[in-house]
């Protein structure tokens, strides 16, 4: 039985695709994709580990235990397709890397493969446990989105929404996390996506991302900030489309 909750839409016979949240949202935030995605893929949207509607386990978590709650969620689904955005990337490069025979396209949105310094992580977990998640609505909105971008309000009410020990144990598991060791096991065609108005994740660390992985492709977005899915959502549909579209 898995402790995720989740969705799936499409036709029966498509090929799955899993679609992993940012730290601090649902997998609603993958709305602005979903209805195009449905229609050539069979889509799964999860929500994290102690985030929605799925089980809140104490804490600390770590990236590969939100890898292996994923995986338990696919038993029986042989291959798929894995695009993940923030710690949902973050989990994607971790199953690309343990199960590549299993992982067909990889898509990486404005993530990283070690995010230091582990201590302001931390720092975040324990304020987020003392005082709750929606205390920090005032600093994530600005990293999530750049100032042009207004309709920023259901993505912070699912912020506020997400239990603090759910959200504090993911921290936890972003402090500890560091892949870039196994990148190179990394073996499915993979899409990096970075905005370039990123404070979370700059491209920077995008790039780092790409240049590891054998043949995997950039693109950097201007005008958007970490949920660049959200701010720039034709732009990404577009490349995810294309990406995902092709033949391994």
């Amino acid at each position: 039985m898995t402790s995720l909750a989740y969705d799936l839409a499409g036709p029966s016979d498509a090929p799955v695709l899993v679609l992993g949240p940012s730290l601090g949202t649902t997998r609603a935030m993958w709305n602005p994709q979903h209805a195009v995605l449905c229609r050539q893929f069979r889509v799964l949207r999860f929500d994290l580990l102690g985030h929605g509607g799925s089980a809140v386990l104490p804490g600390p978590y770590t990236v590969d235990q939100l890898a292996g709650e994923v995986l338990s969620l696919l038993r029986g689904i042989e291959h798929f397709h894995y695009v993940g955005l923030s710690l949902g990337g973050m989990i994607g490069m971790a199953l690309a890397a343990s199960a590549p025979d299993r992982i067909d396209r990889l898509a990486l949105l404005c993530t990283s493969a070690h995010l230091p310094p582990a201590d302001a992580w931390l720092e975040r977990a324990e304020h987020v446990r003392a005082h709750g998640t929606g205390s920090i609505a005032d600093t994530v909105g600005p990293r999530w989105f750049t100032p042009a971008f207004t309709d920023r309000a259901p993505y912070l009410a699912m912020l506020a929404a997400t239990p603090d020990e759910g959200y504090a144990a993911c921290c936890a598991a972003i402090a500890a996390m560091d892949l870039r060791s196994v990148l190179g096991r990394i073996t499915a065609p993979t899409l990096v996506i970075a905005g370039h108005d990123d404070p979370a994740t700059p491209p920077a660390h995008g790039r780092r991302i790409a240049y590891a992985i054998r043949g995997a492709r950039f693109v950097e977005l201007d005008d958007a900030a970490h949920l660049a899915s959200v701010e720039r959502p034709a732009e990404v549909t577009a490349l995810l489309t294309e990406h995902l579209g092709g033949a391994r």
